[in-house]
């Protein structure tokens, strides 16, 4: 497990490697950017932002969404996959908007939570980009780099998000989210890390076992 002294550290060398490093899914409300949450599972952020230009330009609000059949939302999201599920849950989330909330996205995580087909990560995801919180979601990047690193030894990604959130302060939690989801895009790739061009691999775990065995 790593300290909070090393934690900062971690955080300021992916900095230094990701100066850049923010959510990358286009939206302009935070309900598009829920939607746009809930399309990118299992599914790249570039695909998405080439799905909800033309779908946001039809449907932009909970309301329409709320009243939109299933089959037209996955005749436009077809290509990023799931779309039935996906579908499915944007329309039912939409519907709690409407119907729990006057037709206005949530800004706390307890209560995103609530909606129809929105879990923890999709919630913490909404809550720091669309409403500034402090908030690490854990997706398959953060889940495997919190691993290779070492702040935690857990495939679940509830146990590397209460690590992450142990390591970093509050005040860093979204910027660490960033970065460690653009290390683990560009550098720390699942198949072929890219370790000799890490500007952390001093401080991974997974390195250091590397270096170990040669």
């Amino acid at each position: 497990m790593k300290t909070k002294k090393q934690a900062k550290l971690i955080l300021e060398g992916l900095e230094r490697q990701h100066p850049d490093a923010q959510c990358e899914l286009d939206f302009g409300t935070p309900f598009q950017l829920l939607v746009a949450v809930i399309l990118s599972a299992q599914c790249t952020d570039k695909r998405v932002n080439e799905v909800t230009p033309k779908l946001f330009a039809d449907y932009s609000t909970p309301e329409q969404f709320a009243e939109m059949p299933q089959e037209t939302l996955e005749k436009y999201i077809f290509s990023c996959g799931f779309y039935h599920n996906k579908a499915a849950h944007i329309i039912s989330a939409a519907k709690d908007i409407v119907g729990r909330f006057g037709g206005k996205v949530p800004s706390t995580i307890d209560e995103l939570t609530t909606l129809a087909g929105v879990g923890r990560k999709t919630a913490n995801v909404v809550y720091a980009v669309a409403f500034g919180g402090n908030a690490i979601a854990v997706d398959t990047h953060v889940l495997r780099l919190a691993n290779r690193i070492g702040f935690v030894k857990s495939d679940k990604p509830v146990d590397a998000e209460n690590a992450l959130m142990k390591a970093f302060d509050p005040e860093d939690w979204s910027a660490a989210h960033h970065a460690l989801i653009f290390h683990g895009r560009y550098v720390c790739t699942a198949r072929a890390p890219r370790c000799d061009e890490c500007m952390i691999s001093e401080y991974c775990d997974m390195y250091a076992e590397t270096q170990k065995r040669r």
